[in-house]
């Protein structure tokens, strides 16, 4: 079967998605993030989350080695941080606010929910690795809202109340 990719993402795009920021500390101690919106849950137990990256990802390979990563789930009012985090080869951690929990990966304070973890497992998943993580420790905001993407733009969860 054959079809159109520009016309696949199109239709992908349709299903809106969390916005996270995706972070580990690689071998020798610098750290990594980047703007992803490819996080799901696996299971509750052992409990278990994902994410995906691009085999031409600038940072794939410190990824792959680092052992661990955090996914910190982005509120409605950090699109400028989604934003930077989108962008390769640039300083993305001068004046931002974060700490680090057992993985070591950089946790942002801000964020609307943060999961660190181990990784467990990586797979194959064609023009991308699948990373599977073990979540170490977790924190959420319950009274936040999540910053959403779809059909290739940023929006908002507009409560009924």
């Amino acid at each position: 079967m054959s079809f159109d990719p520009r016309e696949f993402r199109n239709a992908l795009g349709n299903f809106a998605t969390g916005v996270t920021i995706v972070t580990a500390r690689s071998r020798a101690g610098e750290a990594l993030g980047l703007t992803a919106n490819s996080f799901n849950s696996v299971s509750l137990d052992p409990p278990l989350v994902l994410f995906s990256l691009h085999r031409q990802s600038y940072s794939l390979r410190s990824f792959e080695e680092a052992g661990n990563f955090a996914i910190n789930v982005l509120r409605d009012d950090q699109q400028e941080i989604s934003r930077l985090f989108a962008t390769a080869l640039t300083d993305k951690w001068q004046g931002l606010d974060y700490e680090t929990w057992e993985s070591g990966a950089p946790v942002l304070k801000h964020a609307l929910a943060v999961f660190d973890c181990s990784t467990h497992a990586v797979h194959d998943g064609g023009d991308h690795l699948i990373f599977v993580g073990k979540v170490l420790r977790f924190a959420h905001d319950p009274n936040g809202r999540p910053l959403l993407y779809f059909r290739g733009n940023y929006s908002q969860v507009h409560p009924d109340h």
